[in-house]
């Protein structure tokens, strides 16, 4: 299954963002139809107060005139409020959906995704894109429907009192329509490249803060400053141009709106001195063409406004649309697990690198409860191996089995849920440690977690921080030592309790004293399970049951330590001798 692949979307799908929340929409739209009938009704109260001050000089029938105009401006300036209100909050809900549909699509992708989309990316389409989108189907769409509700009904009116007028001021419109389509387009291309260039300092700035220490130990601050100056620039420069080009459009619009006002006031003036238009007549029809006039520049600009969306939308869709290729669900599940893994000649390429061949011809049979340890050369396929059996990747030829199933056909969620991971720089939430183990099983008791963490060796060094287990590891446990990580992490694994446990170089970044106690801990944990050990160290595999060793997608030796020691001119002599630390 391919992942589909978005077009830029139309109006009417970014528009569809705002169904769920019609009936609120709805009321608003009956505030906004209000308000804008206010809006149309205030000129005639200014033509009769004008008329009756030139002509008869009735001072009550002023009186009226002026009272019915308040009384206009308080209906329209309540129902301007309450439409504001409506949409702008449905708005703000309508984004809070959309980021979590799409937080949500993210988060069911394939790992394969991640391989090639950098966090900064993401987080941008989930911060700005969503924001443009918000804007598109609330407050937009309120100012779409009040303007153009404002330019049909001020259109009327124009026609209504003087029809001569009104179609001489329609001559501005078929050029400005023009005008509008043309730099539309060009401002939905540039908009696009805008929340690119931002999605780029996002990037940026998410790499550089992540990675503060390897910043600062290589004293490169003013380097990622720059770096940093330059992306902000560059999305500074695409913004001036979508400005400019808006600009171009505002002024054009403007440029035609006062130049009709301007002849209308001529040709009118004429007509009120031949006595062919009273004096009220033509403010009213003057402010009838001022409130036509504001409301198409504003559609103008919100066009552009919407063009922008489209741009935003084609990132947002995009993730939304897209069909791993791995689903997150669906499949069956096994009754019970002995822990039996399978490699059927498999072969293997990272969806990244298509031409690089990771794993070739590979057949591996780990019995339940064996503990296997896999070491080669970096690059060699170890960490491959262990990404198939959880099913992050599918293999491109071959099967990978549990318990004789191919995992293809069993239910990913399941699966992992099956598997523990130890690995060698553990990624830590931050949160208290408590959280952290009990991230292995949310249902565990705060007794449970206890008796993980001693089994963990960790309950020592916890019950030392003055907040014991509610401390705070910080961002990715930093406030943890690396040893105090592992041990953390295995506790995590021990409250799952997985009938698989993959210990991927769980112990290669530790000093003698935290390996001796993470290998105790470790060593507890591998009981009654079947194990994949990958490591850099002599002492996390010389009591496997069996080594295997990898190098170029394939095993080229297979049996214990001792066994292995004793062929000379094996490979794993030579790294024993060349590369492992011995202890």
């Amino acid at each position: 299954m391919n992942p589909t692949k978005t077009q830029t979307p139309g109006l009417s799908r970014i528009l569809k963002l705002a169904w769920p929340e019609r009936r609120r929409l709805g009321l608003g739209l009956i505030f906004l139809i209000l308000g804008s009938s206010m809006l149309l009704i205030y000129p005639q109260a200014v033509k009769v107060i004008i008329d009756e001050a030139l002509g008869s000089g009735q001072p009550s029938a002023v009186d009226q005139a002026a009272l019915m105009m308040l009384a206009v401006f308080c209906v329209q300036a309540l129902a301007g409020g309450m439409r504001y209100y409506l949409f702008t909050s449905a708005g703000e809900k309508i984004v809070a959906s959309l980021r979590e549909q799409l937080y949500r699509s993210i988060m069911e992708q394939d790992i394969a995704f991640f391989d090639s989309r950098r966090t900064g990316e993401l987080m941008s389409r989930l911060a700005s894109d969503a924001t443009v989108l918000q804007n598109a189907v609330s407050v937009n769409i309120s100012m779409s429907m009040r303007n153009l509700g404002a330019a049909v009904g001020g259109l009327i009116l124009l026609i209504y009192t003087s029809p001569v007028l009104a179609f001489g001021l329609l001559g501005c419109v078929p050029p400005l329509a023009i005008g509008t389509a043309l730099f539309g387009r060009r401002v939905r291309k540039i908009s696009r490249d805008v929340q690119d260039a931002l999605a780029e300092t996002g990037i940026v700035a998410e790499e550089t803060i992540s990675g503060i220490r390897t910043v600062r130990a290589f004293a490169k601050e003013s380097s990622e400053v720059q770096r940093y100056a330059k992306a902000v620039q560059r999305s500074y420069g695409l913004a001036r141009l979508r400005i400019r080009s808006i600009a171009y459009i505002s002024a054009l619009a403007s440029l035609l709106g006062y130049a009709a006002i301007a002849g209308v006031l001529w040709y009118g003036g004429r007509l009120v001195i031949a006595g062919e238009m009273s004096v009220g007549d033509l403010t009213s029809f003057i402010l009838y063409a001022m409130t036509v006039a504001v409301a198409v520049g504003a559609l103008g600009s919100l066009w552009t406004d919407f063009m922008s969306a489209t741009g935003a939308a084609r990132r947002v869709f995009e993730i939304l649309d897209r069909q791993p290729e791995i689903p997150l669900r669906g499949g069956q599940t096994l009754p019970r697990v002995t822990g039996y893994l399978q490699f059927q000649a498999v072969d293997f390429y990272y969806p990244s690198r298509p031409d690089v061949m990771v794993l070739q011809e590979l057949d591996l049979n780990i019995r339940p409860g064996e503990v296997v340890a896999l070491v080669g050369p970096s690059g060699s396929g170890k960490s491959t191996i262990a990404s198939l059996i959880c099913r992050f990747y599918d293999p491109a030829k071959g099967r990978v089995c549990l318990d004789g199933q191919d995992v293809r056909t069993l239910d990913g969620e399941w699966l992992r849920q099956q598997i523990g991971v130890v690995s060698q720089d553990p990624v830590l939430l931050s949160a208290s440690i408590a959280a952290n183990i009990r991230y292995g099983k949310a249902t565990a008791t705060d007794a449970e977690v206890e008796a993980a963490a001693r089994a963990a060796h960790a309950h020592e060094f916890i019950s030392g921080f003055p907040q014991g287990y509610d401390t705070i590891v910080g961002e990715r446990g930093i406030q943890l030592s690396g040893g105090q990580r592992q041990r953390v992490a295995i506790a995590r694994a021990m409250l799952k309790d997985p009938r698989i446990l993959i210990l991927d170089e769980a112990t290669s970044a530790l000093d003698a004293e935290s390996e001796h106690l993470v290998q105790e801990a470790l060593d507890l944990l591998m009981q009654s399970r079947t194990t994949v050990v990958i490591a850099h160290r002599l002492s996390t595999v010389r009591n496997a049951d069996r080594v295997l060793v990898i190098q170029g997608g394939r095993i080229v030796q297979s049996g214990g330590h001792q066994e292995l020691m004793n062929e000379r001119e094996g490979m794993y002599y030579k790294l024993v001798n060349r590369q492992f630390v011995v202890t």
